[in-house]
């Protein structure tokens, strides 16, 4: 297999291409790093276990090796807290890393999937950062949708509360800037842990770090909407217009997530804040088309469970409507795992052939 990587380093400001990597199992302790040091996420989180907690059995989903919010939750004044955790390696530093927060008298850690478990008495409170760059790439619609049914007592809450994804229409060549269209050397190693763990090559999603809002030529939409302390829907589907601002061009769409940990919070943008949750950009036309200002991106986006139950399969479809009376039709598949490699010409250039 042949990829095309980026030969210059990589810099905190400048922008890169990495495969999505939430979603799958390949968590280390450079990836935790990042988030246990993101204070847009942390600040925002903290605040509602400070509202949230005191007094309360909570219970944290996908505690981490470094059981963040379990150890918040005790902070803030939780009487007891059941961390969970999946991955085996991370449950293990952990379990580790317990005894030296002197919170193990009112932590309970459990491995496994929480979807799989079963523990009382039920928790007042649910925290769960299983949040991706695309909001619902993790599962937390599934994870939470079977949390409040089994682990929550009736009147539980979650945190975060309310997780959207945005788009904007762009070019991938464009908003990579004066890169090339070629992954991050620093994400090689992830880019063939998620190969490995699937067992074959096949057309990951494309995560955009920095990315500039600059580089986008239309107005943004939402594209789907997690509404955790409301109804949750683990089938979602969305139709929406994108109208070109800028002249430009247009070869797909940027998504970006906006998060809400208490329904009274300024968001979470991870388009225009400084945070570990990146851009994923879905590419749609087999080449760019030029755009002017009133052209229109007609999108459906869609998506059910994958065959895990938890993570879900997207579907994208498209109409761009130009000026000159021309309709570019576009279409992209991007399930979980499997499915198509090097199907789409974005793909084709980034691993090119033998």
């Amino acid at each position: 297999m042949h990829v095309l990587v980026c030969s210059e380093p990589e810099r905190p400001d400048r922008v890169s291409l990495w495969p999505s990597l939430g979603e799958y199992p390949i968590y280390d302790p450079y990836l935790y790093t990042t988030m246990t040091t993101d204070e847009e996420r942390n600040k925002r989180f903290r605040a509602a276990l400070e509202r949230l907690a005191p007094g309360k059995h909570v219970l944290d989903i996908g505690t981490g090796q470094d059981i963040l919010w379990a150890r918040e939750s005790v902070q803030a004044g939780a009487r007891q807290v059941t961390a969970i955790e999946v991955i085996e390696d991370a449950f293990r530093q952990a379990a580790a890393h317990l005894p030296t927060y002197d919170v193990q008298d009112r932590v309970t850690l459990l491995l496994g999937e929480s979807t799989g478990l079963e523990f009382a008495p039920k928790a007042d409170v649910c925290v769960a950062e299983i949040i991706g760059s695309l909001a619902s790439a993790e599962g937390a619609a599934a994870v939470l949708t079977d949390a409040k049914r089994r682990h929550l007592a009736p009147d539980g809450v979650i945190v975060p509360h309310r997780a959207d994804t945005q788009a904007a229409a762009g070019c991938l060549s464009d908003i990579l800037g004066e890169q090339h269209v070629a992954f991050s050397a620093e994400s090689i190693p992830y880019l063939q842990s998620i190969f490995n763990w699937n067992t074959a090559p096949f057309d990951v999603r494309l995560r955009i770090e920095n990315a500039s809002p600059d580089a986008l030529v239309s107005d943004s939409a939402v594209l789907e909407s997690l509404d955790f302390n409301g109804t949750l829907h683990t089938v979602q589907q969305t139709s929406t217009r994108l109208t070109v601002q800028h002249p430009g061009r247009v070869d797909g769409v940027l998504t970006w997530l906006q998060l809400w940990c208490l329904p009274d919070d300024d968001p979470l943008d991870a388009l225009r804040m400084k945070t570990n949750w990146a851009s994923i950009y879905f590419p749609l036309f087999e080449t760019p088309v030029p755009v002017e200002p009133g052209d229109t991106l007609d999108l459906t986006f869609g998506w059910t469970l994958s065959a895990d139950g938890v993570h879900p399969d997207y579907q994208l479809s498209a109409t761009l409507r130009t000026t000159d009376g021309h309709a570019h039709q576009g279409s992209l598949e991007s399930p979980h795992r499997g499915g198509p490699f090097r199907a789409h010409p974005a793909y084709r250039l980034l691993f090119p052939a033998a």
